[in-house]
């Protein structure tokens, strides 16, 4: 399909051009001896923690990322292409809380995570388990980033992602990987889990991102290089120089995979956007970030890379008319400009702090919806059917043709939560809200799921390992 473009040629060739000033003449800082040691040796200028790297290196590393690749799921089945014409969708990563109409707004838990895997489980349309979907605060905070590798293994079949938490939390999501999958030569050669490590906007990285992104690519496991500018605060005002300036630190980022291992898998990540500046907070369902994603679809198509960007992602405090124009403005966004990678494609409120139960179930309805606009449709004899509107003739139908019945379930998209019924059917049965049709949704699913088994005996080796983890930090 042809791709909603923000930027000119002309333009994409200016921000690149901005962006490899910034990497040659200002610099970034490195808050990390070995990835130091590692882009010394490569070619960078280095001078204590800034780095300098020339054009001629940036642009002679980053050609060696490949422009697609795979990550194996336990379930051939569910295998997932990054890049190309594909799309991932990704539900929520990272926030404190979580809420519902039950119980309302409270600190996440394990048993939380635990719901969100089965519901991305059960999902037609999320692709891969995310990685913090939800902080669960109820498990000791050195053995969570293990517990919840185990649960997305354990609750699901999909591909799931790594730990961001340092160098440590990357050795053990690939200690965890290698326990189902294989040893490391393997998971090199059919990768399996991803992660997302992110620059500290303006101009660094800090020493736990620095450690996990080295970590993954020694081992060949793919990661997302992104950068969260924030046009007003920590980037400029002008969404020209907050994406030069996010561009330079996701290739500053790449640029430091290659040298570790040469084909490492990366994603180009942008999820810049702006500043409140009546209260100096970060806001995601703007217009302004929406158009970020555009220009970094185009970014990472200059540069033959997959791409990272956009969500459902809303400043709601409620799955509200304003969560769901945010959350649709976004997502559909990401899908028209060509992103291939999309985080946070289901349950987010509050501008990334918040899970709630009820929007994952609406949110992964939008998903629906922008994947049966992806999806398209096609153009030929068949589907044209002039025979069949020769059938039914002027003033006829084709509600009793075979040709309807042949079609309509492959070019109708069918709701799982949306109500179509005409208003007397919808007052009779309860005048049903959307939020309390999603509540009732989600409660069915979690009942009804049944999690696929794991292997014999890797249940059992994957517990032996987080009781390590937490013997040595005793």
């Amino acid at each position: 399909m042809q791709y909603y473009e923000f930027l000119t040629k002309e333009q994409v060739e200016q921000v690149h051009e901005a962006s490899l000033q910034i990497l040659e003449r200002i610099g970034m800082e490195f808050h990390y001896p070995p990835a130091l040691e590692v882009l010394s040796k490569g070619g960078a200028k280095v001078e204590g923690e800034r780095v300098f790297l020339s054009r001629q290196m940036v642009e002679e590393q980053i050609k060696k990322a490949p422009r697609q690749f795979t990550l194996y799921a336990r379930n051939p089945e569910k295998d997932v292409v990054i890049g190309s014409d594909s799309i991932a969708f990704i539900p929520g990563y990272g926030a404190p809380f979580v809420t519902d109409l039950d119980k309302g707004r409270r600190e996440g838990t394990l048993k939380d995570f635990e719901n969100f895997v089965k519901l991305t489980g059960d999902s037609p349309y999320q692709d891969i388990c995310s990685g913090m979907v939800i902080e669960p605060n109820d498990v000791p905070h050195i053995i969570r980033h293990a517990e919840i590798i185990f649960a997305a293994m354990k609750y699901s079949d999909k591909c799931f992602m790594g730990s961001a938490m340092g160098a440590k939390g990357a050795r053990d999501s690939i200690r965890m990987a290698s326990i189902m999958f294989g040893s490391k030569a393997e998971l090199a050669e059919k990768p399996c889990l991803i992660s997302i490590l992110c620059s500290l906007t303006p101009l660094g990285y800090d020493d736990r991102m620095l450690g996990a992104i080295m970590e993954y690519a020694k081992a060949g496991q793919p990661q997302l290089i992104s950068s969260l500018a924030i046009a007003g605060a920590t980037a400029p005002a002008t969404l020209a120089g907050t994406l030069a300036l996010q561009n330079a630190e996701v290739l500053a980022g790449i640029v430091l995979t290659q040298l570790v291992r040469e084909g490492t898998p990366v994603v180009f990540a942008g999820s810049s956007t702006n500043v409140n500046m009546h209260s100096g907070a970060l806001v995601v369902g703007s217009p302004e970030m929406a158009i970020n994603t555009a220009a970094t679809a185009q970014m990472a198509r200059y540069y033959n890379l997959p791409s990272r960007g956009g969500g459902a992602i809303c400043d709601a405090k409620i799955p509200d008319a304003q969560a769901a124009y945010e959350s649709m403005m976004s997502l559909l966004m990401a899908q028209v400009s060509g992103i291939h990678f999309v985080l946070h494609t289901a349950g987010i409120l509050e501008t990334y702090a918040c899970m709630s139960y009820e929007k994952f179930i609406i949110d992964d309805e939008i998903c629906g919806m922008v994947k049966r606009i992806k999806k398209g449709y096609e153009v030929n004899e068949d589907t044209l059917g002039l025979d069949v509107i020769k059938e039914a003739g002027p003033g006829g139908h084709f509600l009793d043709k075979d040709h309807t019945f042949e079609h309509f379930r492959r070019e109708f998209y069918q709701p799982r939560l949306s109500n179509r019924a005409n208003f007397d059917k919808w007052y009779a049965s309860g005048s049903p809200k959307t939020m309390e049709t999603a509540n009732k949704k989600y409660k069915e699913i979690l009942k009804s799921y049944e999690a696929p088994e794991l292997p014999p005996g890797i249940a059992k080796d994957l517990r032996k390992f987080i009781n390590s983890i937490e013997d040595k930090g005793a």
